[in-house]
């Protein structure tokens, strides 16, 4: 990851970004923290730094992310960018685990599809998804299936209560977006969901270096 360039050290731009991604504070609360420690960043430095970093960052995880279950909780969330309502489609395993995340500007079949699409390219293909009843997560994961012979389907569930984990999982991600405010762009809000999933499941111990390193500590070493 380069950090040529900047005139600040590597570690206050990580720390600068896993404060921000990791807990409920502002760009302004991160400014400030960082003055008390005699380090004087304007807010939108941290801002440059959180879209530049945080998808490079999540992508490197994935480097070193365990194996997810093949049975999946798929659902969708909303965010604010511009003032207006997008969707956010995420999905975890039985046990709670993230597997993937998109943003999306539109709720319908091609969005519902390009999520499975990243999801199985990134983790694999379940043997099952549960969903709500929405037609076009049905439909999307329909077009998925198309592509395999028979016997090799992912198989569907709409099973209300079984997507009670996702929908609590979403809760650990709108913690941390609610101080946010609402983003000004798409691209800012894609990005820095990038690093608030990373920080989520480095939390959850997602890591193959959970058991010898600090969650701050694998944050940073994502780095190098």
């Amino acid at each position: 990851m380069d950090f040529k360039g900047s005139h600040f050290p590597k570690d206050v731009i990580l720390m600068s970004i896993r404060w921000y991604v990791s807990y409920p504070l502002s760009y302004r609360h991160v400014e400030e923290l960082l003055r008390e420690r005699g380090i004087k960043i304007d807010h939108a430095t941290i801002n440059r730094w959180v879209v530049k970093y945080s998808p490079s960052l999540e992508s490197k995880f994935r480097q070193v992310k365990k194996p997810i279950g093949k049975s999946w909780r798929m659902d969708e969330t909303y965010i604010k960018v511009k003032g207006e309502w997008v969707y956010y489609y995420r999905a975890v395993d039985k046990e709670g685990q993230t597997i993937d995340f998109l943003l999306s500007p539109t709720r319908d079949t091609q969005a519902a599809r390009s999520f499975f699409e990243k999801a199985i390219e990134r983790s694999g293909k379940p043997e099952k998804v549960n969903m709500d009843k929405s037609g076009a997560n049905l439909a999307g994961l329909e077009q998925i299936n198309k592509s395999f012979p028979e016997g090799q389907k992912i198989g569907v569930r709409q099973v209300k209560y079984l997507n009670n984990l996702i929908e609590q999982d979403h809760r650990g991600i709108k913690k941390i977006v609610k101080p946010m405010l609402g983003f000004k762009s798409f691209l800012c809000a894609a990005a820095t969901l990038c690093g608030i999933e990373l920080s989520h499941m480095i939390r959850k111990g997602q890591s193959v270096m959970q058991k010898t390193l600090s969650p701050w500590q694998q944050f940073y070493a994502l780095a190098g």
